[in-house]
């Protein structure tokens, strides 16, 4: 038997041809109400649990839903005069639960007009937007803050760099520390990095041949992601530092790097030591000049993280000790 667009076989029986249709209904989370063109309930189906219908009662739509929005029903339904016509409202049913009515004018086979509701469950998807714009509004706010961070490096690399060459090697090195960090944020859901995460994406970058000269020890602390960023960038200035100033690699003396999270009673803090043996004069206006990123690791990380750092060139060491308090998680 064919009507409209809908097919099916007569022989089957409507029990059974019900009984599919209860149980798509069910599965996509909608019920059906058939009303007369006067408003008299002629069929209701699947409907939510939230609503009960009252023996004894003849349903209505203020029987139904309740005074409030059984009136904006009814108010709505009113403007339905002809085959054809529709209207769709929204409601918020209490319980941070939200249901859509979508009501349409129809015309029967006898050519009579009956008023069909096809009533839906929006509570997921209402929470899914709602979601969806905090991550979008999360999403925004951290680009700012990177591109606040960006221009930062830009401004200082310019301060700093005597050359359009020197200064475009050096920035480019910086957004790819940036860069790194970032994919390991975001592959942790925007939760922050591991430091020996972030340490190993530096020495692999520049020392990865050597990369036993890198000793680790400490906590490998999981980090905020404005930390992670700066602390990705520190390591990347050291890293590079150690590579184009120092001598570790042709005296095969290696690198120690520490991280230490303490309770204090204020809250924890971490500590992160890096000690490079190193042949050159001792900490001068002079030493510190040849030594690419002070700036940046004695003033912009420390800023950035709310902390304090020593950078200091004697006693054949590079020694950079950076503390800082350690933002925890929910």
């Amino acid at each position: 038997m064919v009507h409209r667009l809908t097919w099916f076989e007569p022989q089957r029986g409507e029990d059974q041809l019900r009984e599919f249709f209860i149980t798509a209904l069910i599965d996509m989370g909608a019920s059906l109400i058939l009303q007369d063109r006067d408003g008299t309930y002629v069929c209701i189906t699947t409907l939510p649990s939230r609503w009960k219908l009252t023996p004894g009662v003849v349903p209505t739509d203020e029987s139904i839903f309740g005074k409030e929005v059984g009136e904006r029903l009814v108010e709505m339904k009113a403007g339905l005069l002809k085959a054809g016509d529709r209207a769709e409202l929204e409601i918020e049913a209490g319980d941070d639960t939200f249901f859509e009515f979508r009501c349409r004018m129809v015309e029967m086979d006898d050519h009579d007009l009956h008023l069909i509701t096809v009533l839906i469950d929006r509570t997921e998807d209402r929470r899914r937007e709602r979601l969806l714009r905090a991550l979008l509004r999360e999403v925004s706010h951290r680009s700012k803050n990177l591109l606040a961070i960006i221009q930062s490096i830009a401004s200082q690399t310019a301060r700093y760099a005597g050359t359009l060459d020197m200064f475009l090697g050096k920035f480019r090195g910086r957004l790819h520390a940036l860069s790194q960090s970032q994919d390991l944020i975001t592959d942790s859901s925007w939760r922050g990095a591991y430091f020996r995460d972030l340490l190993k994406q530096q020495v692999e970058r520049y020392i990865q041949e050597n990369a036993d000269l890198v000793h680790v020890s400490g906590d490998d602390v999981l980090l905020t992601p404005n930390a992670s960023l700066h602390i990705g960038l520190a390591l990347h200035e050291l890293a590079v530092n150690a590579v184009s100033h120092g001598d570790f690699l042709q005296r095969r003396k290696p690198i120690s790097v520490s991280c230490r999270r303490q309770e204090l009673p204020d809250g924890p803090v971490v500590t992160i030591l890096w000690e490079e043996p190193f042949s050159g004069p001792d900490d001068s206006k002079d030493a510190k000049a040849s030594r690419f990123g002070s700036t940046v690791l004695e003033r912009v990380v420390p800023a950035s993280v709310n902390g304090q750092a020593k950078h200091d060139l004697k006693n054949g060491l590079v020694r950079y000790e950076l503390t800082f308090p350690l933002e925890t998680f929910d």
